[in-house]
């Protein structure tokens, strides 16, 4: 099928993520922009769009907002936060027009079932992404967490909020502290690297506690000579 609809490609190929769980929707759509002229790849939900950013981050992520286990809309937002240079384009057949629904942090709106057309006119309205000498997902640095206390069982955890999809879990902790570990984020399963903290009350009780026993040593038992 040929698109003709007056669209120019720029002279750079631009990098373009589909994101939707039609497999239909994503090949289709998938043929007729890699025919344009975009280097194309797709996935099937917002865990596997974020994995496919982590490999290399695309100048485009066209997304369905309604899908399974992370929605457009949170992927989206996620997109928008992690990766503001990334151009977005939100799409989904339960909106209609071709303003951004509110709330979706997107740069444009497709609605399902309009012409190809009109899905092209939105993407060359987009501004032109500024490319870096290599456009690459960085690995974030480690992350430091606070010690929440003790969990039912009486093991100590802490709150990690995931740095690529940005949920949070509990973490069961061990071993010493600021000693620097690694775990999986139990939703989008990346690799998170992280050091336990103190909690700053605890920690400063103990050094006052520290500060007043240096301060008025006769108010403690001295060794015996």
């Amino acid at each position: 099928m040929k698109v003709t609809v007056g669209f120019e490609m720029p002279d750079t190929k631009l990098k373009l993520l589909i994101v939707d769980d039609e497999s239909s929707i994503r090949t289709s759509l998938s043929c007729l922009l890699t025919e344009i002229g975009y280097c194309v790849r797709t996935a099937d939900d917002g865990f596997s769009a974020l994995a496919e950013i982590r490999t290399e981050i695309p100048d485009i992520v066209l997304s369905d907002l309604n899908m399974p286990r992370m929605s457009g809309f949170e992927l989206l937002s996620v997109v928008r936060r992690r990766f503001p240079s990334v151009q977005t384009i939100a799409m989904s057949g339960a909106f209609s027009g071709n303003e951004v629904p509110s709330g979706v942090a997107a740069d444009g709106f497709y609605q399902k079932g309009s012409s190809m057309g009109s899905l092209l006119k939105i993407m060359s309205a987009l501004p032109q992404p500024h490319r870096s000498p290599q456009n690459h997902a960085i690995a974030p640095a480690p992350i430091w967490i606070e010690r929440k206390g003790e969990d039912n069982s009486g093991e100590d955890y802490a709150t990690i909020s995931c740095p690529e999809c940005l949920r949070t879990f509990s973490q069961p902790l061990g071993g010493p502290i600021s000693s620097m570990r690694e775990t999986d984020c139990i939703f989008c399963s990346s690799s998170i690297h992280f050091a336990s903290a103190q909690p700053t009350d605890r920690a400063h009780s103990q050094a006052k506690q520290t500060s007043s026993r240096e301060s008025y040593p006769g108010s403690y038992p001295q060794p015996s000579c």
